[in-house]
């Protein structure tokens, strides 16, 4: 009973953990409100008013969320610095109450300055973020000179029991962070396993839902990856470590998705695309060759389920030697002799159920450390000298940053003059509205700032904004009849909204606006300045700051969606070939380089680029031809990176792996990719077909490779795999000249 109740919270935690990857939303909303519970209670102790109670609650919140460092010292200086700055804050707004003129004026260099300091890192967004919502605050419970000395004590209890909560009650570390993060990703490539097992028994009608679920996983997947790359200088002892997992988890990744495009290939008649596994909406293949029941298949069942139970169980587990039987029969299926007797595509299924296999195992070492051999068989043995020949070799080095640009074309200092005059219309637009609550369409022309970085950005972040406190109003006058005068009941309703707001925050912004509101609705009953028409007024304010920030971002140093969108494109095919290159170069015999780094900035471009396209891809979009367009080169992207990850990672095993050899013959091979690539960078970003050439076709990439002497073999498996690769990653570099216009040259018969 006892193991069956372990193996069970076991289970419930695994999803748990998929769902919320290193428990960074969980962790942020109960550390929030206990920052909150904590400063009530102690205020209520010194028996203070309402109003300060109020002031207490928010002020703990704002240094809470406010601090976003990884390191627990560099976020101990910057609460103490905090303090300081909220004092100055509240100090200001009390003594410029009175003064109208000469308040919006610093209201505006306040907000100005706040968005300027995020040049200066997390700590000078923090410090920036603190002062504006503290100045804010003050004036929401209409701070005057006279209450001061009360608020100061109010203000300073809010920051200790923030500081206490942060450092003793919820502690996070940069270890205990990637500890969650790892086993998340152990979640959720066990789901996407899962997910691949159901796509193999999926029947015809059942196939389009099957393939939905996998691209689901692969995007999961992918996502914690990244999540797990930026915290490894922070979450690991040094640098080798950190890019021994930063090697295993690539590894795990690529052979996760490669499993995917292997069985897809299973069940279609035709090899199947990569394209299918990053496209939503894209075609199912139309033949079915599974599922079969014979003993081939039901094999085949039975291994995805093990990889299954390989993946989630914990290293150490007391499972005697089942485990080490499963891994040994896994990793068996890397030698010839072992495949089970079945067609080409299915033992090439059994191929990648090995490999992956291997990165679970190699992931578990870099994790985990040494692990028991004694039950290893010699496929095992050889995978664990791989291991640990590649982990011998590994060494680190960093490449120099971008020169960052200045004066108006430094991303901060535009934003800053954007906002400031979008804060100005919204300071005279809200005191038209209401000479009360007018900074209410301030604080949202500020917000549709936060993270966003162009016109249709911050267009779709207004949108969600105004509907989600569209319905935070409608829920807000229900539960301030509901709740009345009960203010320790409104208090806990209050710490509910704040913590679903932080918890639903990355998910959905619209939510997140939705329990903002409404809990704005129940403080507006603590203040007893409660009624519907405030509600109202609180929508009125809401379009009205939103508008102001859409004018302001349209008309003030513009960065329109194409723009932007161009940039980042450029960027991802400017990276995709130095990954594309260098891996080439290295398979061909060239010099070894950082393939891992490449790789990650790829994957980094790429997502800034997915995010930009957001305002393209919206469904309530109008221009439904120009979404498809986006949603497709964005796919096409992806498929190239997915292609650039691996031979990156086939290239890394040189020169460790003793069945892996450098083919000079690839150099001709990939020269055409490069070229190409090239070609799209350089008419993306001039807009000119003349200067930026033409696409180069011609034979298969396959084709290029002649045998260097008479009689002997064209090429061997691993080059052969490393050609499918470099023939996907072709084709899809071809498939973004239609899209983006680029001219393709005819071949030459």
């Amino acid at each position: 009973m006892r193991a069956a109740g372990r193996a069970a919270w076991a289970r419930v935690w695994d999803r748990v953990a998929a769902s919320d990857p290193g428990l960074l939303r969980l962790t942020a909303g109960l550390r929030t409100v206990a920052s909150i519970a904590l400063t009530l209670a102690v205020l209520s102790l010194l028996d203070v008013s309402v109003p300060h109670l109020v002031a207490g609650a928010m002020s703990a919140m704002v240094s809470t969320f406010a601090i976003r460092e990884k390191q627990r010292a560099r976020q101990a200086v910057t609460l103490a610095l905090g303090l300081p700055v909220a004092l100055a804050s509240v100090s200001l707004s009390a003594l410029l109450n009175s003064r109208v003129v000469a308040g919006d004026v610093f209201f505006v260099l306040l907000i100005f300055g706040a968005v300027y300091s995020r040049r200066f890192g997390d700590r000078g967004t923090a410090l920036g973020l603190i002062g504006f919502q503290i100045y804010f605050l003050s004036l929401f419970i209409g701070a005057t000179v006279s209450a001061l000395p009360r608020l100061y004590g109010v203000i300073g209890v809010a920051f200790v029991c923030s500081a206490l909560v942060r450092f003793a009650l919820v502690p996070e570390t940069p270890t205990g962070t990637l500890d969650r993060l790892r086993r998340a990703f152990r979640a959720r490539f066990a789901q996407l396993v899962t997910a691949q097992l159901a796509l193999l028994d999926a029947g015809p009608d059942d196939m389009e839902k099957a393939l939905t679920d996998v691209r689901e996983g692969t995007a999961r997947l992918h996502e914690t990856a990244l999540l797990i790359q930026g915290r490894l200088e922070d979450g690991t002892s040094d640098e080798t470590v950190a890019r021994l997992v930063q090697r295993r988890i690539a590894d795990a990744e690529v052979a996760a998705e490669r499993l995917g495009l292997l069985l897809l290939t299973a069940r279609s008649a035709e090899r199947g695309h990569t394209l299918t596994l990053h496209l939503p909406g894209a075609p199912v293949p139309s033949a079915d060759r599974l599922p079969v029941r014979d003993e081939s298949t039901d094999t085949l069942r039975r291994d995805l389920e093990a990889l299954r139970l390989l993946v989630l169980r914990p290293s150490g587990t007391d499972s005697g030697t089942a485990l080490a039987h499963v891994r040994n029969r896994l990793l068996g299926y890397r030698e010839e002799e072992n495949l089970p007797p079945a067609s080409d595509a299915v033992q090439d299924v059994f191929r990648g159920i090995g490999e992956a296999g291997r990165a679970v195992l190699g992931l578990r070492i870099a994790v985990d450390g040494p692990q028991d051999e004694s039950e290893d068989t010699p496929a095992t043995t050889r995978s664990r000298e791989e291991l640990d020949a590649e982990d011998v070799s590994i060494a680190g080095s960093e490449e120099a940053e971008d020169a960052e640009r200045t004066g108006l074309r430094r991303p901060t200092t535009r934003a800053a003059v954007q906002v400031a005059v979008g804060s100005s219309l919204a300071i005279i637009g809200g005191e038209f509205l209401s000479s009360q609550r007018w900074y209410w369409a301030v604080l949202t022309c500020w917000i549709v700032f936060l993270n966003t970085s162009s016109t249709g950005e911050i267009l779709v972040k207004g949108y969600r904004r105004l509907l989600g406190t569209v319905l935070g109003v409608v829920a807000g006058i229900g539960l301030a009849g509901l709740v009345g005068h009960h203010t320790w009941t409104a208090f806990a309703l209050v710490l509910l909204f704040i913590f679903a707001m932080f918890y639903t925050a990355p998910l959905s912004y619209t939510l997140m606006s939705f329990f903002v509101t409404a809990m704005l609705g129940l403080l507006y009953t603590l203040l007893h300045t409660y009624s519907a028409s405030v509600l109202v007024l609180r929508i009125e304010e809401t379009a009205l700051g939103a508008a102001c920030g859409v004018v302001a971002a349209a008309l003030v140093l513009p960065v329109h969606t194409d723009r932007r969108t161009n940039e980042l494109l450029g960027t991802v095919l400017d990276r995709l070939t130095d990954v594309t290159g260098a891996a080439v170069d290295q398979l061909s015999g060239g010099a070894a380089a950082e393939l891992l780094d490449k790789a990650r900035d790829l994957d980094q471009a790429l997502a800034d680029l997915s995010a930009s396209t957001q305002p393209l891809t919206h469904p309530i979009t109008p221009l439904r031809a120009r979404r498809d367009t986006a949603r497709y080169v964005v796919a096409l992207l992806e498929t190239c990176a997915y292609h650039a990850r691996y031979l990156a990672a086939t290239a890394e095993l040189l020169p460790t792996h003793p069945s892996i050899a450098a083919d000079p013959r690839l150099r001709e091979a990939g020269r055409r990719i490069v070229h190409n690539i090239g070609v799209i960078g350089a008419h993306v970003a001039e807009g000119d077909e003349d200067r930026a050439g033409e696409i180069e076709t011609g034979p298969s990439i396959a084709s290029l490779l002649r045998p260097g002497t008479p009689g002997t073999p064209r090429y061997g498996r691993v080059t052969d795999r490393v050609l499918r690769h470099l023939q996907r990653l072709d084709e899809a570099v071809v498939g973004l000249a239609r899209p983006l216009d680029v001219p393709v040259a005819v071949p030459a018969k």
